[in-house]
């Protein structure tokens, strides 16, 4: 779009009319605004262009000039001295060949603005000398009474300028240059017979020459156009591809860095679980006393205390290889029957303890229909503890948090986990499931937590081709439900089979999988 409100606005009033979007009303083109309005720096591009083009159609034309003298010298001959027309054709054919030496000479140099201007000076003159040259036989072999010769050369001197038009209509000063001084030297000889009807043909000759400098002004005008919408076109297409290539660049960038990241991340969480484990079980040791009583109960109660951070270490650095896993795509799901009662009831069971420090009330609330679900019940496991240990954590003391599933009508199964804490910022909520990010309310109360829990739930569901949505208002509480989708979920004899105790086999259970 920046190339296109670059552009002057009369050429972006015209392509808008063409497009019928300049209010239904078609705009005409007034070629004078438009190129005064137009940067003398902008105008070399589309002149350099346009010329280019005029040498090209010369090249590819060259015969046709040389040719159309020699038809001509041949018939003069016939009332001219053989002589006379020789030196003509010469002359006519001689430049034929400087035009055409200099338009090979164009494409083999390089010009600055400067020399594109002289180039311009340049191919006008030689226009204009081939012009003089064609004009020479209506004073040289003009028949003192044969009006039939004179008319054949009025003709073929017609043919030249009318050729000239069709090889230089695209650029003005080199087609003013050179049927210009045809056309004058026409009306010159026809008024110099004093003749009515040469007076008529002189008279036509003009009016033709005006319309054809019309028709080429205006075929310049639209050529000009093409030129310079076509340059802003290339721009516009390089700046995309400039900008695509950069974009592809940051890509690959930006993936290298977070492979980088995940490798680190995992090779450090496996380096620090060594020497944890390690203090783990001295400090259980020094706990339990199992070589003796220390003398110094306070040094039983650091123990404990050094136990229960390491714990909490353990945990950070198994969120983080489980968050390094996902995003590195080598976290496997392992499918069976799961009930998503029973995981709930679990992480009940194991969160009780922190609930209870804080006088919350946990309730589960599942409808009697919610099928199971085809999942890896280690990871429904790992989603309700997370959501239920973030809910104790940020609901206020003597609070409330439900845990619930329930089928949808489209035949989904969402298991939820609700609180009535202080709720979610409407800017935080999207950021929310993001890894290593933590609000405001986390920070500022300095609430325990590395903003992986959500991170790592949204990547679980994601392996199980569900999702997470966040229902929060600040103030109200925070509901965060996970939808499971309808081909995981187990209903009908299918359900029954599958959390059948019956042995099965691999193809049987892909076969299952597959067909649900």
């Amino acid at each position: 779009m920046k190339q296109i409100s670059q552009m002057p606005a009369l050429a972006r009033d015209s392509l808008f009319s063409d497009m019928g979007l300049n209010g239904g009303q078609p705009k005409a083109a007034r070629p004078s605004q438009f190129e005064d309005s137009l940067p003398n720096e902008d105008k070399i591009p589309w002149q350099r262009d346009l010329l280019e083009v005029f040498l090209r159609n010369q090249l590819k034309l060259a015969p046709t000039m040389p040719l159309i003298a020699l038809v001509l010298s041949l018939t003069a001959a016939r009332w001219n001295g053989a002589g006379t027309v020789a030196s003509w054709l010469l002359g006519v054919v001689g430049s034929n060949l400087i035009q055409l030496f200099l338009c090979k000479l164009y494409f083999k140099t390089e010009r600055s603005k400067q020399e594109q201007h002289e180039w311009i000076g340049m191919m006008a003159a030689s226009e204009l000398m081939q012009g003089m040259f064609w004009v020479l036989p209506l004073f040289f072999f003009w028949p003192g009474s044969n009006s039939q010769q004179g008319t054949f050369l009025v003709a073929g001197l017609m043919a030249v300028s009318a050729l000239r038009f069709l090889i230089v209509n695209n650029f003005m000063p080199v087609l003013i240059a050179g049927t210009g001084v045809m056309t004058i030297g026409v009306a010159l000889r026809c008024i110099a017979e004093q003749d009515p009807v040469y007076y008529s043909l002189g008279g036509i000759l003009i009016t033709l020459e005006v319309f054809f400098l019309f028709v080429a002004r205006q075929l310049q005008e639209t050529a000009r156009d093409m030129v310079i919408f076509k340059n802003q076109k290339d721009a516009l297409i390089a700046e995309l591809s400039a900008a695509r290539d950069q974009a592809e660049s940051e890509r690959t960038k930006a993936e290298k860095a977070n492979h980088a990241k995940t490798a680190f991340l995992a090779n450090m969480s496996h380096e620090l679980r060594t020497p944890l484990n390690a203090i783990l079980g001295f400090s259980e040791i020094l706990q339990a006393e199992l070589f003796g009583p220390m003398a110094n109960h306070t040094y039983k109660d650091y123990a404990g205390d050094i136990n229960s951070s390491g714990r909490y270490l353990l945990g950070l650095i198994n969120d983080i290889l489980d968050i390094s896993r996902i995003e590195a795509g080598r976290r496997e799901i392992q499918e069976e029957p799961v009930n998503l009662l029973e995981e709930l009831e679990h992480a009940q069971h194991l969160l009780e303890i922190n609930a209870a420090r804080k006088d919350i009330m946990v309730t589960i609330d599942v409808r009697q229909d919610v099928p199971k679900v085809l999942a890896d019940e280690r990871a429904v496991q790992q989603v309700a503890i997370n959501l239920l240990t973030n809910a104790i954590k940020f609901t206020p003391r003597g609070g409330k948090v439900e845990l619930g599933a329930s089928r949808l009508a489209n035949g989904a199964v969402e298991l939820h986990v609700k609180d009535n804490g202080p709720g979610i910022p409407p800017d935080e909520v999207k950021q929310a499931i993001s890894a290593f990010t933590r609000g405001r309310l986390a920070t500022r109360k300095a609430v325990d937590g590395a903003g992986l829990g959500l991170s790592i739930v949204n990547g679980i569901m994601q392996l199980h081709g569900g999702s997470v949505a966040i229902q929060s208002e600040v103030g109200q509480g925070t509901n965060v439900i996970c939808t499971f989708p309808a081909k995981r979920v187990l209903s009908g004899p299918r359900n029954s089979w599958q959390a059948s105790n019956e042995v099965k086999s691999e193809t049987q259970r892909q076969l299952i999988s597959v067909t649900g």
